[in-house]
């Protein structure tokens, strides 16, 4: 790897460090770098960077890094991370910050079954009112194309109660729909 000069880069990205600042809501630049937020992080084990890393990366403009990396995609939004902070940085916001703009750029590849379940989840809340496991269970597996992952548990399951194959209605299904349309409306804003 040839030399980086920083402040250029830090130049070049300054617009994007800006961004992710106004649209997570979290001055990151209050940063202290004490990493209290990724000895707390249940999901650390499974990540390239930890979110102290990934928020000293987003300091210094390494936005392609960044928005490549596994990290944002594992996060679960706990807010461990933001109970551990002592700058009271949101970190989880950041990250789901950060998670809208890969997809954007067109860096998805990785959060790319994170994407498809957060699709099928809302799908079967916009359809009934409420999550629908099994269903939740089929369609993320059609489209992901793991057709018969997990169904080894689907029958146990629903003969101990604890999964139902049809799905449960709820009163006020529109006033969901309507939510989605609400939000469907603000987002072409």
């Amino acid at each position: 790897m040839g030399e980086v000069n920083f402040s250029q880069v830090m130049e070049q990205n300054r617009s994007f460090v800006d961004k992710v600042i106004e649209k997570s809501g979290q001055d990151i630049r209050q940063c202290y770098q004490c990493a209290k937020c990724s000895g707390g992080c249940p999901g650390s084990f499974a990540m390239d960077y930890l979110p102290n890393q990934i928020i000293r990366m987003l300091m210094l403009g390494m936005k392609e890094e960044v928005l490549k990396s596994q990290t944002i995609w594992v996060c679960m939004g706990c807010n461990t991370c933001t109970t551990r902070c002592i700058r009271d940085i949101e970190v989880a916001h950041v990250m789901d910050t950060l998670r809208q703009e890969a997809i954007k750029a067109g860096y998805a590849e990785k959060g790319r079954l994170v994407t498809i379940f957060n699709d099928v989840f809302l799908s079967t809340i916009r359809s009934y009112g409420r999550l629908f496991e099994a269903g939740l269970l089929m369609m993320n597996n059609m489209k992901t194309g793991n057709l018969f992952k997990d169904a080894q548990f689907g029958l146990p399951m629903m003969l101990k109660g604890k999964a139902k194959p049809f799905p449960h209605r709820i009163k006020g299904r529109k006033e969901i729909k309507n939510i989605f349309e609400k939000i469907k409306r603000m987002e072409g804003k």
